[in-house]
């Protein structure tokens, strides 16, 4: 059965008239999450999870035409049964769940298995079909624990503390700057840029309980941060801005960091390879898990992923899109902030 098609707009579901995570306008947008590249300005109207709802108005717009709904609460569009499942990316990353006559295809969007406490623990879903992202799609990327990347940050904090050193740590504002306060709450005072501010109060306004933190203004008096913590956007990383932190040591957050070579170009004091990513062993145990007949490979790996999927006897498709442009891109290429 042809339930969705991969058109010059984004993923379309045929029955269902609607398209997920399109990346030009349309008229009904199912989107997974709030991250740009899968969330687009310009649709006349937005379906999302309750918790991504607050983050399209401040990323899009308030006045957007947008529906949300709960997990696992089932939604019919055009006689098509529409469902969101916890996808574990960020707060209210979404897998999308579509059956039509008693076919089940599966749009993951982008998605890790690992809890990190704070986003929506992943849900196996199982379906006949799956379409699945592949950022870190090669054996080489294979994540710690959640609690492992914890103490290695925060022991790194503790180092700089010792040397009267601000801890500066570098991560996407919306998902890994989240992380980052997770993993060095109790280390010591967080401050953060304004615009991960803005993001943690929309996440907060869903009633989703962030550690302390408080807005950094970098027109003040900034040295009262000296040997605490701040979080910043990779556009401030070689910035004026992050310039005024003194005597600072700065960490890049990013699955890239398990390459050492990612870690030399951006002439970081330390990377930590946290991810909001599946590992390659993540990817293909949840794959295998599905049960799915059909596998589309999206953005990432997608070439040596899908070649690897069959040669395991999963039958797997190469699928261009233009996700992954604003997400965790190779620090080599990436134009967007998230790394």
């Amino acid at each position: 059965m042809n339930l969705i098609k991969f058109t010059n707009k984004g993923i379309y579901c045929i029955p269902g008239k609607f398209y997920l995570d399109p990346w030009r306008p349309v008229d009904l947008a199912v989107i997974t999450h709030g991250h740009g590249d899968h969330a687009k300005w310009g649709m006349k109207k937005y379906i999302c999870h309750h918790f991504t709802k607050p983050i399209l108005k401040i990323r899009i717009g308030e006045d957007i035409n947008c529906e949300s709904v709960g997990y696992n609460e089932q939604i019919t569009i055009n006689c098509v049964k529409v469902s969101f499942h916890p996808a574990g990316h960020i707060v209210g990353s979404s897998q999308i769940r579509m059956e039509y006559k008693g076919y089940v295809t599966v749009f993951t969007g982008d998605y890790k298995v690992q809890d990190d406490g704070i986003s929506t623990p992943f849900e196996l879903v199982k379906c006949n079909e799956f379409i699945t992202e592949s950022t870190f799609g090669l054996p080489i990327y294979n994540w710690l624990t959640p609690q492992q990347y914890a103490e290695q940050m925060q022991n790194w904090v503790s180092l700089n503390k010792s040397q009267d050193k601000i801890s500066t740590f570098i991560g996407y504002s919306l998902g890994k700057a989240q992380r980052i306060m997770k993993s060095v709450e109790g280390a010591g005072k967080i401050y953060v840029h304004s615009s991960i501010g803005r993001l943690n109060e929309a996440i907060e306004s869903c009633g989703i309980k962030l550690p302390e933190y408080e807005i950094l203004d970098f027109h003040d008096d900034i040295k009262k941060v000296k040997g605490e913590i701040v979080i910043v956007p990779p556009a401030l990383s070689d910035s004026n801005m992050i310039r005024k932190i003194p005597n600072r040591a700065t960490a890049f957050c990013s699955g890239w960091m398990q390459v050492r070579g990612s870690r030399r170009w951006k002439s970081a004091d330390a990377g930590f390879a946290i991810s909001d990513h599946a590992d390659w062993n993540g990817l293909i145990d949840t794959i295998k898990a599905t049960g799915a007949e059909k596998v589309h490979v999206t953005h990432g790996q997608i070439a040596v992923f899908t070649k690897y999927l069959n040669e395991i006897g999963i039958n797997a498709f190469e699928v261009k899109t233009h996700f992954g442009d604003e997400e965790e891109s190779s620090t080599e290429t990436t134009k967007g902030e998230e790394i």
